[in-house]
Parts: structure tokens; C-alpha cells; sequence
């Protein structure tokens, strides 16, 4: 019953005041808006980043050719390394008895044509496995097999948003696109593939919609590459376990070495170290953010216990009064404990909307993927709470501590 007085009480004293008591509220209102924001910030990077991770494969080796400078390529070339070939994926495959696949990618940027309509594509050169270790789903058609890559016929595999740029009306499968001068039958349509990152840990990851999947044998044939270049830009080496992941990735960096003659031309990229890399920048972020909520919340802190002291400054007779009526110490202190509660927790409501508002806004506005988890209000409401109750507690002390006497006296 005393406890329901106190809240009433307490509610009723920020009802009286109101701009003075929002104003003592905006530390903890946007403190909390902040902790909010900050964790669906958080959240959502980490829920995007173990999905971008599982688009590019959990249990994927990436080996990528390097971007060296004109003289860094002919001195490797000088010592006789070819770059990253097709050979060294089958030597991959061969020689590891851990390794599923070793997918050799090549990529150009070119024109695609259809009719009059016209886009700039990422034109793929890849062989049959590619779906399987990107995790990619055909919508209708077959994916160019081996067959095609043997034979190199000119088939292709189209990405959803080439399909929605040159066909927007059609089916593709069946037609013919030009790329760079060369026609293509489309035998295939992928389905799409949201990408919401574009950088995983300093690696690249682009849009696979705007692909054009061909045989890389193809891609080799028809379109030029300078000498010195490297034949492919990638290989994705797909394993058996993920729990082998950095043993076969210094196995696969030791055997390219040895058939590079020592050039250190390609790198070895593992998505799992990509992640943690992404998580470390994240954590980085998380506590400039978390230092700016919790200077907001001390200042917060500091206006409720600055706002408690005048109240009880101008509530000293009514104290006396209390007391005189044989309230005990306890009961003064809880009340005022109470009203300290009841305006962080205000503010904290205040701020919970705030942030969710703020994540909103941040998406709509920054593309950035925001999640409002349950965990972070309660740890939010948490957080407005125990301010109160810190700050609130010299006050409440204070009350408790007049004498009757003298808070009787008190004009």
C-alpha cells in the first residue's frame, strides 16, 4: 500500500512540474536512446555479417590473386610464376584430400545488350560448381555444366537483376545477349540475392545479381586479358569441415608458394578471420558509442539528483510534518527514492521510444540493417533504473536524515 502511495506520489510530483521534469529527464532520455540505438546498430551488423559469411561459404577458402604494381607482376612473372590458373585449382583438388572443390573465377566488367536496352554486368567466367560453394539457387534453367565448358559454348547463367534490367517484361531463358560484341544463349536464371554489406573486413563482396555466369573456358577464348595479368582472380576452395578451415588454408598457401616459385602473387583469405575482423571495427564503434550514452546518463543522473535536493529544499515542512506524525526514517527515504525512480524510469520509456525511433530513422536513411532486440530495451530499462536509484539515494538519505524539529521551522 506505501509503495503504491510513494509511485502515485512520485508520478504526481512529475506531473506538477512538467517541463522541469523533462528537462531533468533529457540526460537519461537520450542516454538511453543512444544504448538503444547503438545495440540494433550492433545487432544487425553482426546478424548481416554471419549472413554475408554464410553466403560466401562457412566452410570456403577463398584464394585471391593479388593487386601487385606493374613491377612487383614482372618480377614475379621474371621468377616464373603464372599468376593464379585453372591448373592450380585441379593441384588444390588433387592434393588435399580435404577439399571438396576448388572453383576457379575469373571476372570482367562488360556491356550486355538486349534489344535497345543496355547495362553494365559482371561477367563471371566460372566452371559448374560455382553454385554450390557460393550458395546460389537457380529460379528456372540449368546452370552452364561441364559439357558446355568442355565443348566452350556460349551459354550463360543471368542474375536476377539483370533479368529485371533487360527483361522486365520476359522470361530470359531462351534468348540471346550480346556481351562486348559476343552472343550468348541465356540457359539460366538465378535467383536473387540480397546483399546488404559491401565490405566484409576489407574484402570486396559484390553485387551477385548483376552477374552473367559463362564457362570460364569461354571466358578465356573470346575476351582478352593483358599478359602479365593473372589468368584467374580467384579460386574458392570449398572443404569437407569447417573445424579444418585454417589448417587447410596453410596447406593451400604452402602449395601455391611451391608452384609460384616463392611469389607471394595471390593472398588466402578466410571469410571466418574476414568476420572477426569486421566484429573487431564494430566493438571499436560499440564503445565510442557506449562512452557518449554513458556521459549521457551521468549528466542525466546528475539533473535527477540536482532536481531531488531542491525538492527537498522546498519540501522540508511537509518532511517535518511527516515525521511529526511518527513517519519513520525509511518511509521518507523510500518516497523520495521512489520520485528519483519514477523520473529516470520516465526518461527511459522516453529513451526506449527514442532509440527505436533513432534505428528507424538510421535505416531509412543510412541503408544500415538496425534489430531491436528484447535484450537491449530490458538492459536499457535497466540501465534508467539503476541511475535512479544511484542518484536518487543522497537525496533520499537527506530527507530522511532532517531533523523534525528544525524541518518544522524551516521557512
Amino acid at each position: 500500500m506505501k509503495i503504491r502511495q510513494n509511485i502515485s506520489i512520485g508520478f504526481e510530483g512529475i506531473l506538477t512540474h512538467k517541463l522541469r521534469s523533462l528537462l531533468t529527464m533529457l540526460g537519461i532520455i537520450f542516454g538511453v536512446g543512444a544504448v538503444v540505438a547503438m545495440l540494433s546498430i550492433g545487432e544487425g551488423a553482426r546478424r548481416e555479417a554471419l549472413r554475408q559469411i554464410e553466403m560466401m561459404g562457412v566452410n570456403n577458402i577463398i584464394v585471391q590473386d593479388a593487386d601487385l604494381k606493374e613491377q612487383e607482376l614482372i618480377d614475379a612473372r621474371s621468377a616464373f610464376s603464372p599468376g593464379l590458373t585453372s591448373d592450380d585449382a585441379q593441384a588444390i583438388k588433387q592434393v588435399l584430400p580435404m577439399v571438396l572443390a576448388a572453383v576457379p573465377l575469373r571476372k570482367d566488367e562488360a556491356d550486355a545488350l538486349f534489344g535497345s536496352a543496355k547495362m553494365k554486368v559482371n561477367l563471371i567466367g566460372v566452371d559448374p560448381d560455382y553454385p554450390a560453394a557460393h550458395n546460389l539457387k537457380l529460379k528456372s534453367g540449368y546452370f552452364p555444366d561441364w559439357t558446355d565448358l568442355q565443348d566452350y559454348r556460349r551459354v550463360c547463367a543471368i542474375g536476377s537483376g539483370v533479368k529485371h534490367k533487360l527483361f522486365p517484361f520476359s522470361h530470359p531463358v531462351g534468348k540471346d545477349i550480346k556481351i562486348n560484341g559476343v552472343w550468348f544463349n541465356i540457359v539460366g536464371l538465378m535467383a536473387d540475392k540480397e546483399i546488404a554489406v559491401k565490405d566484409l573486413g576489407g574484402y570486396q563482396i559484390r553485387d551477385f545479381n548483376n552477374d552473367v555466369l559463362i564457362p570460364i573456358s569461354v571466358l578465356e577464348k573470346y575476351f582478352y586479358r593483358y599478359p602479365l595479368q593473372s589468368p584467374l582472380d580467384q579460386i574458392i576452395v570449398k572443404i569437407k569441415s569447417a573445424s579444418d578451415i585454417r589448417a587447410v588454408g596453410n596447406a593451400v598457401n604452402r602449395l601455391l608458394l611451391r608452384r609460384h616459385h616463392q611469389q607471394n602473387d595471390f593472398k588466402v583469405i578466410i571469410p571466418e578471420e574476414l568476420m572477426r575482423q569486421s566484429q573487431s571495427t564494430q566493438r571499436i564503434f560499440n564503445i565510442v558509442m557506449g562512452a557518449i550514452a554513458g556521459i549521457s546518463l551521468l549528466v542525466g543522473g546528475i539533473g535527477i539528483m540536482n532536481i531531488m535536493l531542491s525538492s527537498v529544499l522546498e519540501r522540508t515542512r511537509e518532511i517535518g510534518i511527516r515525521r511529526a506524525m511518527g513517519a519513520k526514517k525509511s518511509e521518507i527515504m523510500g518516497q523520495f527514492l521512489t520520485e528519483a525512480v519514477a523520473l529516470s524510469f520516465s526518461g527511459g520509456v522516453l529513451g526506449i521510444l527514442m532509440g527505436i525511433l533513432l534505428a528507424k530513422i538510421i535505416t531509412f536513411y543510412a541503408g544500415w540493417v538496425t534489430i531491436v532486440s528484447l535484450v537491449s530495451l530490458l538492459l536499457s530499462f535497466a540501465v534508467a533504473t539503476a541511475v535512479g536509484l544511484i542518484f536518487g539515494l543522497y537525496p533520499a538519505r537527506r530527507a530522511a536524515d532532517l531533523h523534525p524539529i528544525e524541518a518544522l521551522r524551516y521557512e
